[in-house]
């Protein structure tokens, strides 16, 4: 067992303790309160002291507890006073004697308060623990996409100020047997038929290779197709 520690503090406040203590009785019995009943008082008084001090260690900001601790400090603090000469002791008046008789109902009144009122200290809680995030299932294959170049504008032509001026049809060429894809040889017939719209002449082989950038044997066998 941890022995009690006897130092300055103590000795002071036993001290402090048991003058308040005499004063409290004093004034009891002065203001009427004979017998075991001006011993009561001085215990009336600490015990709502105590209660307040505890409920202020609870929760801090508590303005009911800091006032019971103050009416019971006033309690405290006033006899001590009254009893040092400055009233008369044989005499009392009314209205002091009236306050004596009145302390046992407040102090009363203020312990309930204190003990029964809920209180709004900071309790542990048991830890929260974190939902497991969903595992993120595997990314589903992005379909092929075919990116189309957009035609360039070609560069608009003079009309030609006479029959003669055209230029010369193209000559078809005999393109090698090479494969070409249905998607490529649509999109070549769209590049064909703007350049047609925007020129007046049918795309050559050279022109379509530029603009689609395939192989030459590709684009000699789309023009061959187009023609």
């Amino acid at each position: 067992m941890s022995r009690i520690r006897i130092d300055a503090v103590l000795v002071q406040a036993v001290i402090a303790g048991a003058l308040s203590f005499a004063h409290l009785h004093d004034l009891a019995e002065a203001a009427g309160q004979d017998g075991w009943k001006a011993w009561a008082y001085p215990v009336s008084v600490d015990l709502l002291l105590v209660a307040a001090w505890r409920r202020m260690r609870t929760t801090a900001d508590n303005r009911a507890a800091w006032a019971w601790f103050i009416i019971a400090l006033a309690a405290s603090l006033g006899a001590n006073v009254a009893t040092a000469g400055l009233l008369d002791l044989n005499d009392v008046p009314a209205w002091l004697r009236i306050l004596v008789a009145g302390w046992p109902a407040l102090a009363f009144l203020g312990g309930t308060l204190l003990v029964h009122s809920p209180t709004t200290a900071t309790t542990e809680t048991a830890p929260v623990t974190a939902a497991p995030l969903p595992t993120p299932s595997e990314p589903e294959p992005a379909p092929d996409v075919t990116v189309e170049r957009e035609p360039e504008p070609a560069p608009e032509l003079p009309p030609a100020s006479a029959p003669e001026a055209a230029a010369p049809a193209a000559v078809p060429v005999t393109a090698p047997d090479v494969p070409v894809p249905p998607a490529l040889l649509d999109h070549s017939r769209k590049l064909a038929a703007t350049h047609h719209a925007t020129t007046g002449n049918r795309i050559d082989s050279a022109t379509l290779r530029a603009r689609l950038g395939v192989p030459a044997p590709l684009a000699d066998a789309i023009t061959a197709q187009l023609a």
